[in-house]
């Protein structure tokens, strides 16, 4: 639990997500506005999170729908040139996630200098994308031989749009992951980005591994965040912060405002 101040400085963070739009390879990737207008709405919502109070952020591929689960080598280089361009502007913690792609996500973050990543580590699951496999043993052998020792691992144990296999309870699945695999922090999430997550799922799972940190992943928002940060050691927000609580509109600097307000006042 000691990395958690170690890096955000501060109990409870709120991460916040930093979507980008359609890198080059996407579908709806726009070619006349090119990566300097990624980089361009990037730096606007960037600067409104950080405004507004957030604790880190998290630089996602979230318009790269439908989503790999093995990315393609322009989606890497087109999320790092972006991220270079941001780094003078970012002033908090940053991590890393590319979806659904444990390995880019940790090639992402050493070559960022990024502290943490997100992703499905571990697991079998029939999803809206395929049938997914993970190889976790892989993935933190990678980050080590490739220096990425010091890169934290959140594991999401609750997919977004997937489901688990075999029939398992999700609190032997977070007492089996964290025994076998040794993650840094687990992520329990909703059906899709914006879903609530469960808070007696979260408490469950947060019981079941008392001295991992667990964070609530998905559907944080102004009217539960003091009830799930009673029970999470943190919460990754996306949604929330945007426009019309519409996960592809621009960060509302104000609705993060006002959701950091409360989220302080909790915490004192």
């Amino acid at each position: 639990m000691e990395w958690l101040c170690e890096v955000f400085q501060i109990e409870k963070p709120i991460i916040a997500m930093l979507h980008l739009r359609a890198l080059p390879g996407d579908p709806d990737y726009d070619s006349e506005g090119g990566i300097p207008g990624i980089v361009k709405h990037a730096s606007v919502d960037l600067r409104a999170l950080q405004r507004g109070g957030v604790d880190a952020v998290m630089i996602s591929n979230e318009s790269s729908l439908p989503y790999l689960t093995e990315v393609e080598p322009i989606t890497l280089a087109g999320m790092a040139r972006v991220i270079g361009e941001l780094l003078p502007e970012i002033e908090v913690p940053y991590g890393v996630n590319v979806l659904w792609d444990p390995i880019a996500s940790i090639d992402l973050a050493i070559a960022t200098g990024a502290q943490f990543v997100r992703e499905i580590f571990t697991g079998v699951y029939a999803s809206d994308f395929g049938l997914w496999d993970t190889n976790c043993g892989k993935a933190v052998r990678h980050r080590n031989r490739m220096g990425g020792e010091d890169i934290r691992l959140l594991f999401n144990i609750v997919p977004e749009a997937a489901a688990y296999m075999s029939e398992r309870d999700v609190n032997d699945i977070a007492r089996s992951t964290v025994f076998n695999t040794r993650p840094d922090g687990i992520c329990v999430s909703g059906l899709t980005a914006g879903v609530e997550t469960s808070a007696q799922v979260l408490d469950d799972v947060k019981k079941a591994i008392p001295d991992t940190p667990v964070f609530a992943n998905t559907g944080v928002r102004t009217s539960n965040v003091v009830e799930q940060l009673r029970i999470a050691d943190g919460a990754i927000v996306g949604t929330t912060f945007k426009y019309d609580s519409y996960i592809w509109n621009a960060v509302d600097e104000e609705r993060v405002k006002e959701f950091m307000g409360m989220v302080k006042a909790f915490r004192s």
